[in-house]
């Protein structure tokens, strides 16, 4: 499909929290327009995702700008090499931020390989614990890792008093049962509309309405009909459609539930 034919972003009655994107990959400009482009489609909260130790800070700068964007604070499985105790105490000190809403993003990646497993474990198991020490949710990534990934969260799940949310979810209907089961809630994101991510919607189908949250990943995963471009929070109304779709509901429906799942998960103070 050209750029000329593709649809306009449909124009959606409800509210949408943006769960889990990058921000930071983007100039002080880029943002400007994103954020108001996000706003124009119902976006009325955007949660900017930390992922190594050197945008830590970066995230927490950007969610201090604008009174829409919150962030999180963690390091990504991809990272876990850097990981070590001095970085736990950043954490904790970070976590402390009337901006950041959650741990993350942190978990185990096994695909690429980009660091060692055991050291995966141990970065994942170690900010779990400063993740429950200072009572916030978790913002997990997971990928061809299921058994270390249960086996984890197992031991954690019961101290988190907040769980968090397992991040655009590929992984086997069976962990999906597993994460519900011990609290959490599972990201959906323009994986939902990919022609080949069946798998995906069978976890969206049998995934209850109040345990869903939706996301873009943004700049990456770009949702059908716009794939080819980069992603971003204003592409979300696409992601709901299908969701809503594939849960047999109304748009409405859909993005009130979800809606009030994003604050239960991470603004739980909110009125």
């Amino acid at each position: 499909m050209s750029k000329k034919a593709r649809p306009p972003i449909p124009q959606l009655n409800g509210r949408i929290i943006e769960t889990h994107c990058h921000l930071d990959y983007l100039s002080g400009e880029e943002i400007e327009s994103t954020m108001a482009k996000s706003r124009s489609v119902g976006i009325d909260r955007v949660i900017t995702i930390a992922v190594s130790r050197d945008n830590q800070r970066v995230v927490q700068k950007i969610a201090s700008q604008y009174d829409d964007v919150w962030c999180t604070q963690g390091l990504h499985p991809h990272e876990a090499d850097t990981w070590d105790s001095e970085f736990n105490d950043e954490l904790k000190q970070c976590a402390g931020d009337q901006n950041v809403v959650a741990v993350g993003e942190i978990g185990l990646d096994y695909y690429y390989e980009h660091s060692d497993p055991k050291k995966q474990i141990a970065a994942f198991e170690g900010q779990l614990d400063v993740a429950i020490e200072v009572q916030k949710p978790v913002v997990i990534h997971t990928r061809e890792a299921e058994s270390d990934t249960k086996d984890v969260l197992g031991n954690a799940a019961r101290k988190l008093k907040i769980k968090g949310v397992i991040h655009s979810f590929t992984s086997s209907l069976d962990l999906a049962e597993f994460c519900l089961a011990e609290g959490f809630y599972l990201g959906f994101n323009g994986i939902a509309t990919f022609k080949n991510a069946d798998n995906v919607r069978e976890v969206i189908r049998n995934t209850p309405m109040n345990r869903i949250l939706l996301e873009t990943d943004a700049p990456y995963l770009t949702p059908v009909p716009y794939r080819g471009v980069p992603n971003a929070p204003y592409y979300l109304p696409f992601i709901a459609e299908a969701v809503a779709d594939l849960k047999e509901v109304s748009v409405d429906e859909l993005l009130a539930t979800v809606h009030q799942n994003s604050l239960d998960c991470f603004f739980p103070d909110a009125l």
